[in-house]
């Protein structure tokens, strides 16, 4: 059965401070996350915490972009849902780790949305 998405998480470490710590900077690097992988943006939000650290979330027409940042630790948690066979979810990560200066990334890949065939058949019946 072929999976719904592709959902990667992503552990970003050694980022710059300055950048992690500024909500135009994030907001501006995960709206072109997106973008780079092909994704059609829909809407966003973040939200800077005091006295550090972002989290945000960008809408796409394939699922979401989402980040928190720890700017005092050099790192960000991404989470990258994408859905369809457009959008590649490890452009993005790849293009966060590039911006925001990151040292290293590691990440693994969720196939999601494998229906089982009886879930399929009762979801007809409906």
């Amino acid at each position: 059965m072929k999976p719904l998405g592709r959902h990667v998480l992503a552990e970003i470490y050694g980022c710059d401070f300055d950048i992690l710590n500024d909500i135009k900077k994030v907001e501006e690097i995960m709206v072109n996350a997106a973008l780079e992988a092909g994704a059609e943006v829909r809407e966003y939000v973040f939200h800077k915490f005091s006295p550090q650290g972002v989290s945000g979330v960008v809408v796409i027409s394939e699922s979401h972009l989402a980040i928190h940042t720890w700017p005092e630790l050099g790192y960000a948690a991404v989470d990258v849902f994408t859905c369809g066979e457009k959008v590649d979810p490890w452009d993005a990560c790849n293009y966060l780790t590039a911006r925001f200066c990151a040292k290293q990334m590691s990440a693994r890949e969720t196939k999601r949305g494998i229906i089982p065939y009886e879930v399929e058949q009762a979801a007809v019946n409906l």
